[in-house]
């Protein structure tokens, strides 16, 4: 199956009346804001803010207007825009990336984090953390040109499927945060992703899925050299990490491929807090929201112990700061679109 863009119809209306307003024009934020927004949500606060926010920053001749080229806005991805259990999609696409590359690599057999991961005891190659999920990554990730790469990642990006729901890890995207993105972006903002995960793992079905092109994806990379194969150039990516784009490393990436501090930023964990620190601390408006993983039943519960998306440190600066929170369990209607069409 292969990836696609789940628009609201809540969007569709927006993004009608929007352009029949006359697009970015001073004062069309104003109109599009006809059609009732964020519909998956419930009328709370989480829900209030936001709207709140997003008219304090549109409305002609609010002493917080913000121009249209200024109202830059930032989405974590894992855990925030989509679900990031029983653990991040990607290091599941490279385990799956384990398994078909096991043929050519026989001593894997008898090497961490490998050798546990063929015996499928992934908890044992998880034993060193973050330095086996990088192993892992490096080993299953270069040593191929960019071009393969996609290819590879698409194919499995469209066939794939998690392993709990068994749907397209394109359809376990969070359909409110569908909604605030076509909320936003109808708006004016120019919405971007800035997340943890690999950049080349992310730009290929971003556009189809949440509407952002892959120039505004922003994520970790490998290193990649340039080289001529009989006589063509290729990108081909090495197995040495470039940039990990994680806690301070989100406002570094965001100051170098942004340009522009952004007025609003979205998030689920402490690897987000220095990005909503950062976009907070800058002069005018700004606004941060968490996204609280509280719903055990529809999705997973989890916050200052989990091993993976851990909020410990941000939740206690969400609350002394008065940033939005959102539950989960009491804020969302529904968590993935499909839910919308079974009601």
């Amino acid at each position: 199956m292969k990836p696609h863009r789940i628009l609201s119809p809540l969007g569709v209306m927006l993004t009608v009346v929007f352009l029949a307003s006359g697009g970015l024009a001073f004062g069309a934020p104003e109109r599009a804001q006809t059609v009732e927004p964020l519909t998956s949500w419930n009328d709370g606060k989480a829900k209030q803010s936001i709207i709140a926010f997003v008219e304090q920053v549109t409305k002609t001749g609010s002493p917080d207007f913000v121009p249209p080229p200024e109202r830059i806005a930032v989405f974590d991805n894992d855990g925030t825009l989509w679900a990031e259990r029983p653990m991040y999609f990607q290091l599941l696409f490279a385990l799956d990336r384990v398994k078909a590359l096991a043929p050519q690599h026989p001593e894997w057999k008898d090497t961490e984090p490998f050798a546990s991961l063929l015996k499928g005891d992934v908890k044992g190659a998880m034993a060193d953390g973050m330095k086996s999920v990088v192993e892992i990554i490096m080993a299953t990730h270069g040593g191929m040109t960019t071009a393969e790469f996609e290819t590879i990642l698409k194919d499995w990006i469209a066939t794939a499927r998690h392993p709990t729901t068994n749907r397209p890890y394109t359809e376990m995207v969070y359909q409110p945060m569908l909604e605030l993105l076509d909320y936003l972006r109808v708006n004016g903002f120019k919405t971007f992703i800035v997340s943890g995960g690999g950049i080349e793992f992310m730009r290929p079905w971003a556009e189809q899925v949440y509407g952002i092109p892959p120039e505004q994806v922003i994520g970790s990379s490998i290193k990649v050299e340039y080289e001529l194969r009989d006589g063509a150039p290729v990108l081909v990516r090495l197995p040495e990490l470039d940039f990990f784009d994680d806690k301070e490393g989100k406002p570094v990436a965001i100051h170098q491929q942004i340009g522009r501090r952004p007025i609003a930023a979205f998030g689920n964990s402490d690897g987000d807090l220095q990005m909503l620190q950062w976009t907070t601390a800058g002069q005018g408006p700004g606004f941060a929201l968490y996204v609280h993983h509280t719903d055990a039943e529809r999705e997973w519960a989890y916050d200052r112990n989990a091993s993976m998306g851990r909020l410990d440190k941000g939740l206690d600066e969400a609350q002394a700061k008065g940033w939005t929170l959102v539950d989960m369990k009491q804020d969302w209607k529904v968590i993935y679109p499909h839910e919308t069409s079974e009601q």
